[in-house]
C-alpha cells in the first residue's frame, strides 16, 4: 500500500512538473522575441557595445576599453572589454541579451555616381611632421584625421564611432581667373587635369604644388584636401585681330578703286609707316597648347583667357606695330617687300611664343589696308604696266593662232595622205588574200579527188574480203553440219535407227497404237474382228509407244 501510494505521489509531481517547464520555455522564448530581438533592415548595419552585466553578481563582468578605442574581442568574437565593438552586424535577425548588450541601427553610406566621400578618422593618434592626411584605408588607419583615399560610387558598412563621412560632388572654386576643381572630377574630350598638390605625398616626401604629368579625359575621384585640378583644353584655337571697315546698311563702303574703306580709328594693328602713312593691318593667329605644356601654362599664366590676354594679342599687335612701322607705305603694298614683311612678322611671333612655351600652327598677315593717296598712283602704274603686257600677250596669242591654223592644215594634207596609202594598202591585202584563197581551194580539190580514190579501192577490196568470208561461212557450216549428221548415225549404231529416232521424234505426244494379230493365211481373212478392234469392242491391250532415246 506504502509502495503504491510513493508512486502515484511521483506520477503527481511529474504531472506538476511538465506545465511548469513548458511555461517557463514559453517564458523565456517571449522574453528572446520581445526584448532581446534586434531586426536590421536591408541598407542599415547594428552598432553594438557591450556594457557587461546589468547586476555586479551576474557573469560577464569585464575592464572597459581604453578610452576612444574600440572593445577587444577574443577569436570567437566574444568581449574582453566593456566598450564599443569595431565589427557590426548587417541586415537581418540578431539576439542580443538587453541586459548585457546596447545596439543601435545606423544607415550605410551610400555613395552614388557622381560622388565621392571624404572619410575622417576619428581613432588613433595625432599626425605628426606636418603631415594632416591620414594614409590607409577604413578601419585599417592608425591615426587620426582626414584619410588620403576617398571612397568611389558604391555601398560602405562603415563604423560611425570610428569614422565620419561626407559625401561631396564635384567642386568648382574660383581663385581668381582660376576655377580649382576637385571631388568627383570629371575631364571631357580635348582637356586635360593640371594637378596641385596640396599636401605630401604617401612616402612622406614633399612634391612641387604644380605636377608635370597631366590627367587625361576621364573621371577621378579627388580628395579636396590632397589635391586641386585645373581642366584646361589643348589643341589648337584661333585669334584674329581685324580693322573696322565702313558699311552702310550691312553693304561694305568701297572707294574708288574698288578697295573696303577703314574706319578713322586704332582698330586692327594700326601704325604708321616710316614715311607718315596711317597704316591697318589684320593678322590670324592659330595657336594653342600641348598637354606637355599644360602645366607650365596654369603655372605660369593661370589660364587659356590669361595666355591670350596678356601674350597673343599684346604680342601680335607689338610686333606688327615695331615692324610695319620700319617699312615704307609703297615697300607694304608692292608683292616682294609686302610678302618679306609678313615672313618677318611671322617669324617673329613664332619666336615670341615658342619662348613662352606655346604652340603657334600659323601666324600670318591677312590685309594690309594702305590709304589710297599711296595706293591710287601705284595702282594706276601697275594698271597700264598691265595693259601694255595685256597688248603684248595678245600679240603673241595672234601669232600663235597663225602658226596653229597652218599646222591644222599640214594636219588636213597629212591625213589625206595617210587615207589614200591605207586604201591602196587595202586592196593590195584583199588582192592578195583572194589568190591565196583560190590556191588553196585546188589544193584543197586535188586532195578531195586523191582521198575518193583511195576510198574506191578500200571499198573494192572489203567487198572481195567480205565474198569470201560468206563463201568460207557457207562452207564451213555445211561442213559441220555432215559432221553432226555423221556423229549422230556413229552415235545410234546404223541410219534406219537413227531415222527411227528422227520419226518418233516428230510424233505427237497424245498417240496411241492399237495392234491386232494376223496369222497364217490372208490379212483379208483376218480382218473379221478389225471393226471391233477399231470400235474397242475387241479386249486387246494397247501397247503404248514410247519415243525412242538417244
Amino acid at each position: 500500500m506504502s509502495e503504491t501510494t510513493s508512486g502515484s505521489k511521483a506520477l503527481s509531481r511529474a504531472a506538476l512538473a511538465m506545465p511548469a517547464f513548458l511555461l517557463l520555455v514559453l517564458g523565456y522564448e517571449m522574453f528572446e522575441w520581445t526584448f532581446n530581438r534586434v531586426y536590421v533592415p536591408e541598407g542599415y548595419s547594428l552598432v553594438m557595445r557591450y556594457k557587461g552585466p546589468p547586476l555586479p553578481f551576474l557573469p560577464g563582468n569585464r575592464p572597459p576599453a581604453a578610452p576612444g578605442q574600440f572593445a577587444q574581442v577574443d577569436e570567437n568574437g566574444r568581449p574582453l572589454e566593456i566598450g564599443i565593438l569595431k565589427d557590426m552586424l548587417g541586415p537581418g535577425r540578431h539576439f542580443r541579451w538587453i541586459g548585457w548588450w546596447e545596439t543601435r541601427l545606423i544607415p550605410d553610406v551610400v555613395v552614388k555616381p557622381g560622388e565621392v566621400a571624404v572619410v575622417t578618422c576619428k581613432m588613433g593618434t595625432d599626425l605628426t611632421d606636418g603631415k594632416f592626411l591620414v594614409e590607409g584605408h577604413v578601419n585599417e588607419t592608425k591615426e587620426k584625421g582626414i584619410l588620403r583615399q576617398v571612397l568611389a560610387p558604391g555601398n560602405y558598412r562603415i563604423n560611425d564611432y570610428a569614422y565620419a563621412v561626407a559625401v561631396i560632388t564635384e567642386q568648382a572654386i574660383p581663385q581668381g581667373t582660376q576655377i580649382k576643381h576637385s571631388g568627383w572630377v570629371s575631364i571631357p574630350t580635348g582637356y586635360v587635369g593640371v594637378v596641385t598638390n596640396l599636401s605630401k605625398g604617401e612616402s612622406n616626401v614633399a612634391r612641387s604644388v604644380i605636377q608635370d604629368k597631366v590627367l587625361q579625359p576621364g573621371l577621378y575621384p579627388v580628395n579636396p584636401r590632397e589635391q586641386e585640378i585645373d581642366i584646361i583644353g589643348v589643341g589648337y584655337s584661333e585669334k584674329s585681330i581685324k580693322s573696322n571697315l565702313l558699311s552702310r546698311d550691312g553693304i561694305p563702303v568701297l572707294d574708288e578703286s574698288g578697295e573696303p574703306s577703314v574706319a578713322d580709328d586704332e582698330s586692327g594693328i594700326a601704325f604708321p609707316s616710316n614715311d607718315g602713312f596711317k597704316i591697318h593691318m589684320d593678322f590670324t593667329a592659330v595657336w594653342g597648347i600641348m598637354p606637355d605644356q599644360a602645366a607650365n601654362v596654369i603655372a605660369t599664366f593661370g589660364n587659356l583667357e590669361a595666355v591670350e590676354t596678356k601674350v597673343v594679342i599684346p604680342q601680335i599687335e607689338s610686333i606688327g606695330r615695331n615692324k610695319g612701322s620700319s617699312v615704307g607705305a609703297v615697300d607694304l603694298l608692292v608683292g616682294e617687300t609686302r610678302q618679306k614683311f609678313q615672313e618677318e612678322v611671322s617669324a617673329a611671333f613664332h619666336k615670341i611664343l615658342e619662348e613662352k612655351d606655346l604652340t603657334l600652327l600659323h601666324g600670318f598677315v591677312r590685309n594690309i589696308h594702305i590709304p589710297q593717296e599711296v595706293r591710287k598712283p601705284i595702282q594706276e602704274k601697275f594698271i597700264a604696266d598691265e595693259l601694255k603686257l595685256t597688248r603684248e600677250q595678245e600679240l603673241l596669242t595672234a601669232r600663235t593662232e597663225a602658226t596653229l591654223r597652218e599646222a591644222e592644215k599640214k594636219v588636213d594634207l597629212e591625213k589625206e595622205r595617210v587615207t589614200a596609202e591605207t586604201m591602196k594598202m587595202v586592196a593590195q591585202a584583199i588582192a592578195e588574200g583572194n589568190k591565196e584563197a583560190e590556191e588553196t581551194k585546188a589544193e584543197t580539190l586535188k586532195k578531195v579527188a586523191s582521198i575518193d580514190r583511195k576510198t574506191a579501192e578500200l571499198d573494192a577490196q572489203a567487198s572481195v574480203a567480205l565474198g569470201k568470208a560468206t563463201a568460207s561461212s557457207k562452207q564451213l557450216e555445211a561442213e559441220a553440219k555432215s559432221e553432226l549428221f555423221g556423229l549422230a548415225v556413229g552415235a545410234f549404231g546404223s541410219g534406219s535407227a537413227y531415222n527411227q529416232w528422227v520419226f518418233a521424234s516428230g510424233l505427237p505426244e497424245d498417240v496411241e497404237l492399237n495392234l491386232f494379230y494376223a496369222g497364217e493365211g490372208t490379212l483379208w481373212t483376218d480382218l473379221k474382228g478389225f471393226s471391233d478392234v477399231m470400235l474397242g469392242k475387241e479386249a486387246v491391250k494397247p501397247m503404248p509407244v514410247q519415243k525412242s532415246q538417244p
